[in-house]
């Protein structure tokens, strides 16, 4: 699937990609802000920018009036935090495809930051974040960054705390947008029925009097872990929702795409190694399943289990015998099937001008480079099966895992010196 990429006078980037079978277009707008640009004292700011930034504009006063001005027209919008990137996007049928540029740029550049709008909206992100820690599955995933990266931006929940939000005030927030909400910071990608030169066209005409700012500064979360760690919080649940992980390759990684067919081996689908032999034969559990991350920096290999209490000792070990003898090499018919898999998913991704515009966008304004799914798929085709087994030993090895657990489990019941691979 071809694609254009320019950077216009200001310093935007904008990249296009025509889908002429479509009748639809994606617009999203990435920001290189997140929790890794925040210091402690205003963590949460990027994702309370965002969610102010749909409150209302100069152009459109209310929340209500932009919702309608894309859902009149029957296209949907909304925006996201990350770590590494903020997003707002819209799709709608291709002829209003200007209004989507339209609406997106007056959030970015217009937001109004009522004084009761920003009051509203901090009870209402720390109602977000009550919900995050009364989930015991969400929970466990705040203690597990937090084990990946210790007192470090990446170790924190991206909405911040209730005590750092409740801190954050307009000054801060100008400041913020003012230096990380400019030109050289964005990247428009667009994808569906719009032709390139329209879509530079109306890009440059809504974006061509942004002024440029400053790079912001990136605060590194580099670890240095040396043995296994253990995290526990004590719920009195009928699960002990788990997660067992281990620092991966980052998106810059050559070994990234082996590292993501291993999870497919291992825990991705019904037909995985954790998924036979945990639940299948084993019975230790409804949902065990295994997933990918990758960052700038460095990237996670996860396992995610909910487990009956009295059986969560005995099914902890039952994975790390599963990632001790992936360390051994898997068959050439697995090797196989997970890269059908990957490719299959990618292809089937694309379909969608949405996927399609994230795809490209996120490559570009996280690496600088970007792969066309023919580059993945023949880069995963080259794979063997020495490369899985090498990529295995290098990734599981004992003084590296991190579990952690919420749920009626106690300190007894698991220790660092227990998690042996």
């Amino acid at each position: 699937m071809d694609y254009e990429k320019i950077t216009l006078d200001n310093g935007v980037k904008l990249i296009t990609c025509h889908m002429p079978h479509t009748r639809s277009v994606s617009v999203l707008f990435f920001v290189t802000a997140g929790s890794c640009y925040e210091s402690d004292d205003i963590a949460g700011i990027s994702h309370f920018i965002e969610h102010m930034c749909f409150k209302g504009t100069k152009n459109r006063s209310s929340s209500r009036d932009i919702s309608e001005a894309i859902e009149g027209v029957g296209g949907i919008m909304n925006g996201g935090t990350d770590r590494e990137l903020t997003s707002y996007w819209c799709k709608l049928a291709s002829q209003h495809f200007e209004l989507a540029v339209d609406v997106i740029v007056d959030l970015l550049r217009n937001p109004l930051f009522r004084a009761e709008d920003i009051d509203k909206e901090r009870q209402v992100i720390i109602e977000e974040i009550n919900m995050s820690l009364d989930s015991p599955q969400q929970r466990v995933g705040m203690l597990f960054d937090e084990l990946m990266w210790p007192g470090s931006p990446m170790g924190r929940d991206v909405a911040g705390t209730k005590e750092s939000v409740t801190a954050i005030g307009l000054p801060q927030m100008l400041k913020y947008l003012n230096s990380y909400y400019t030109p050289e910071n964005i990247l428009v990608s667009i994808a569906g029925e719009v032709e390139d030169e329209r879509a530079v066209s109306v890009v440059t005409r809504y974006t061509e009097s942004w002024q440029r700012g400053e790079k912001p500064g990136y605060i590194s979360s580099k670890t240095n872990q040396q043995q296994a760690r253990v995290r526990l919080e004590y719920r009195d649940t009928e699960q002990v929702n788990l997660l067992l992980g281990i620092e991966g390759p980052s998106v810059f990684h050559p070994d990234r795409f082996a590292v993501d067919l291993l999870s497919m081996i291992m825990g991705e689908g019904m037909s995985s190694r954790l998924f036979t032999e945990i639940r299948e034969k084993l019975g230790l559990t409804y949902d065990i399943h295994s997933y990918v991350e990758h960052f700038r920096e460095s990237g996670t290999f996860v396992i995610q289990a909910g487990i009956e209490p009295s059986q969560t000792g005995k099914a902890v070990r039952a994975v790390l015998d599963q990632l001790a003898l992936i360390r051994d090499g898997i068959s050439e018919s697995e090797l196989n099937k997970a890269k059908e898999m990957a490719k299959g998913r990618l292809l089937l991704s694309m379909e969608n001008s949405r996927n399609v515009a994230g795809w490209y966008g996120a490559q570009e304004i996280l690496t600088g480079k970007i792969m066309t799914v023919d580059d993945v798929t023949q880069t995963i085709e080259k794979l063997t099966l020495d490369d899985i087994k090498r990529v295995a030993q290098d990734l599981f090895v004992t003084n590296k895992l991190n579990l952690a657990a919420v749920g009626p489990i106690k300190e007894q019941d698991i220790t660092a010196g227990s998690l042996q691979i």
